[in-house]
């Protein structure tokens, strides 16, 4: 039986957020095609228990708790790399002789020491971190937090340089990560994110309102929020509902102060998929220029019309399904314009989502190179 080891910068369960979504659904995908996940998880505390639904996916799971030492941001390797570092980690990997998968490039500290024993890596590549930390760094308002990701951001751009040529091959989720990638390294393979969905939720006619979800606690996330609710407060005939578990008093207030909008909180993924449901169409805006956003996967197979602008994906198959605003008059104009169509996309978004975007397919050819079949 072929064994690989993953590397995962956090806990992937809940997958409740884009990059664990990925490695979460990734994992089930590689199992179910019978490899075995030696699976390493970086974490802020170890929990109690697993859970079952990463015991039936996994062969062994390992825990090493981030380092808090705030001396790791005078590092000079970027700081979410320096903090996901472990000799325990290095002892684990020797015990089992196989292909190790490294998701995201903070979880990259310990390449060097395994080359030399000669095993094969592989990277996920996540993000661009130096353009996301960039991305951070423009839309963050604390002026502290802002010079800190600027930092990060310029650790990273010198990092990943260095180590993207020390892997197999590296994994992109986007058309634009591919071609950094292969700019840098020439080891680049695009396989687009494993989000989990089987197939095409078929829904017609008109939801009930327009639906903004995400974490509200990453600043590109609220920023996009102040923006839809600035669009929404001028249009009073439409009803906004924002779901998130992490919106802030001064938020909350706001909200509540605005007639046409409401704040629900998500809690699990069945009210999640409700919400997507009964929606009829989504507000999906980012001001970080990193690829394709997972939440449109999860918007386009679980909801009627998807409004975008142009940072949330590249994948033109994908932008040929949503609605595109450049500019937030754009927006405004597609808010307007979906709100009187009926919704009738269904077959055409099972064609196209079905063919290209399939984790079960994305896991086979993944496993081709990693295990050269």
């Amino acid at each position: 039986m072929k064994e690989l080891h993953l590397i995962s910068f956090n806990y992937p369960y809940p997958p409740s957020y884009g990059g664990i979504i990925d490695v979460y659904y990734k994992i089930k995908a590689l199992s179910g095609l019978g490899i075995k996940i030696h699976l390493h998880c970086f974490a802020d505390s170890i929990p109690e228990t697993v859970h079952q639904e990463i015991k039936s996916i996994t062969e062994n799971i390992f825990f090493y708790k981030k380092k808090k030492n705030p001396f790791h941001y005078l590092s000079m390797v970027p700081f979410a790399v320096a903090i996901r570092t472990s000799d325990a980690l290095f002892e684990n990997l020797m015990r089992i002789e196989a292909p190790v998968l490294f998701e995201g490039l903070q979880t990259t500290q310990i390449v060097s020491r395994l080359k030399n024993k000669g095993y094969k890596l592989y990277l996920r590549f996540h993000n661009n971190e130096s353009e996301y930390y960039k991305g951070l760094s423009a839309s963050e308002k604390n002026i502290f937090k802002k010079i800190i990701y600027r930092i990060e951001s310029l650790k990273f751009a010198d990092y990943q340089k260095k180590v993207l040529k020390e892997f197999e091959s590296v994994f992109c989720l986007s058309e634009k990560e591919f071609n950094e990638v292969n700019s840098y390294s020439k080891n680049a393979r695009l396989i687009h994110i494993f989000h989990g969905n089987k197939s095409v939720k078929h829904l017609n006619g008109k939801g009930d309102y327009f639906l903004f979800h995400g974490d509200l606690s990453v600043s590109d996330n609220k920023k996009a929020l102040e923006e839809t609710i600035s669009l929404f407060k001028n249009l009073p005939q439409y009803r906004l509902v924002v779901a998130s578990d992490r919106a802030g008093d001064d938020l909350k207030k706001k909200i509540n102060s605005i007639g046409n909008i409401n704040l629900v909180p998500i809690e699990t993924s069945e009210n999640l998929r409700l919400l997507f449901e009964n929606a009829h169409a989504n507000i999906l805006l980012s001001y970080q220029n990193s690829g394709t956003k997972v939440k449109v996967f999860n918007t386009l197979y679980n909801s009627r019309f998807v409004i975008i602008n142009q940072n949330i994906t590249d994948d033109p198959a994908l932008m040929s399904l949503c609605c595109l605003g450049s500019t937030l008059d754009e927006i405004r104009q597609r808010i307007i314009e979906m709100a009187a169509e009926d919704y009738n996309e269904n077959e055409i978004r099972s064609k196209v989502l079905g063919k290209n975007y399939s984790d079960d397919a994305k896991a086979e050819e993944m496993c081709k190179v990693i295990f050269k079949n």
